[in-house]
């Protein structure tokens, strides 16, 4: 039996369980010692309470897909409204230097699943698929190739096994990222854990801060610039729904996010430094992170665990190996490009998240970091851009490339 549940009642589970996933968090010292993201917790409880119902007793629930689409949208659209052009150039050359790594590990993941693959006795083209188009990926990419795949060069059940393969990556790349980076940091003597107290004082101290540095920072924000900032929101949704549907089939052609994503740098920058308007950060901010986590929940909260079961035993090695390839990936060549020092070991949780997950997962990751053992100003500068808009295009342009060749 199936039920469908509406977008009010798929809210209101969402935050029920983000709840739950901050409650366990703040109690269970594992999940707090290890900085695992709160929304991963409370939507992998709520994942694995699905199984239990779907497995037991023939229930399964279909939740409202629009508005977890909305507030991923909403997600990236606070990344680009935040995007301010010369802030951004504190990123600078570590913003490069994040992306050769990223981009070399996209390369990595495809050689290690195409290899494995090809010693399971699979065609090459499923090691793909448990590489970067799902893991890097994640599901929308998983969908979009998957679909390819089977109509373009006859892999049966592509689109499953992506679904399924991007399921595991988006739990394993928010389990592991906090650890990584607790590991890095504790070796190499990075950082002592912060307190309460003097985590805020470097909240006021800090007021010109990154896009979702300080998630649970108190700020006030007034109904006229809730109003504003909503409306910059619809703006930037509106005009990336158009550009998606008019870039379908050219040259051009884009997932909705990134025009979202896009859509938000430009109006962000024009209004600022062309018609000098005044943008309200603090509203940005804290509509993003409530997105952030809301969407994370919401998808684990979708996820068919159920799918993982289907998985043949090759499938599940070569899942695993990836995830043993990307820990010491990130812990030994991220950490050490990006300078051996407390923001590479951060870099390197926020890696964990869209090596195997997706970029909310990466930004909840570092979050978790930072609350912790203190702020880390160029990851929160450098991760949401790069995980958001580079690193797809990078994944895209190999994906692509190595259909050509092997198909």
């Amino acid at each position: 039996m199936n039920i469908e549940i509406d977008a009010f009642g798929t809210l209101i589970i969402a935050v029920f369980f983000l709840f739950i996933g901050r409650y366990l968090v703040n109690k269970i010292q594992f999940f707090k010692n290890y900085n695992l993201p709160e929304p991963v917790i409370g939507g992998l409880i709520a994942a694995i309470t699905a199984f239990i119902f779907y497995k037991f007793f023939n229930i399964s629930a279909t939740f409202n897909t629009p508005i977890q689409t909305t507030l991923m949208l909403m997600f990236f659209t606070s990344v680009g409204l935040s995007a301010d052009f010369i802030k951004l150039k504190e990123g600078g050359k570590a913003l490069f230097i994040f992306l050769f790594c990223v981009s070399i590990f996209v390369l990595v993941q495809n050689a290690v699943g195409m290899s494995l693959a090809t010693m399971l006795g699979l065609d090459p083209l499923v090691g793909l698929i448990v590489g970067s188009i799902t893991l890097t990926g994640g599901h929308g990419t998983a969908g979009a190739w998957g679909e390819v795949l089977e109509t373009q060069h006859g892999i049966q059940g592509a689109i499953v096994l992506g679904m399924a393969s991007a399921t595991f990556g988006l739990i394993i790349g928010g389990v592991v990222g906090g650890p990584v980076a607790k590991f890095l940091i504790k070796r190499h003597q990075l950082s002592e854990k912060v307190s309460e107290e003097s985590t805020e004082q470097q909240l006021d101290a800090n007021t010109d801060s990154a896009p979702f540095e300080y998630p649970k920072k108190t700020r006030l924000i007034t109904a006229s610039n809730a109003v504003s900032t909503l409306g910059m929101f619809a703006l930037c949704i509106f005009v990336a729904n158009q550009m998606t549907e008019f870039s379908q089939g050219r040259w051009f052609e884009l997932p909705t996010f990134v025009w979202a994503l896009g859509t938000g740098v430009i109006v962000r920058n024009i209004l600022e430094h062309v018609l000098k308007v005044d943008i309200f950060d603090r509203a940005i901010d804290v509509f993003g992170n409530a997105s952030l986590s809301l969407y994370l929940s919401m998808a684990l909260l979708s996820l068919q665990l159920w799918l993982l079961a289907d998985l043949a035993g090759p499938l599940v090695t070569i899942l695993i190996v990836q995830t043993i390839v990307l820990i010491l990936f990130t812990a030994i060549v991220t950490f050490k490009i990006m300078g051996k020092n407390y923001d590479a070991a951060v870099l390197a949780a926020g890696h964990c998240g869209f090596g195997m997950g997706a970029t909310p997962t990466a930004i909840a990751n570092i979050q978790a970091v930072t609350n912790t053992y203190g702020p880390s100003h160029k990851a929160f500068l450098i991760i949401p851009l790069c995980g958001a808009f580079f690193i797809d295009i990078v994944n895209a342009v190999a994906i692509q490339g190595i259909i050509k060749f092997f198909g």
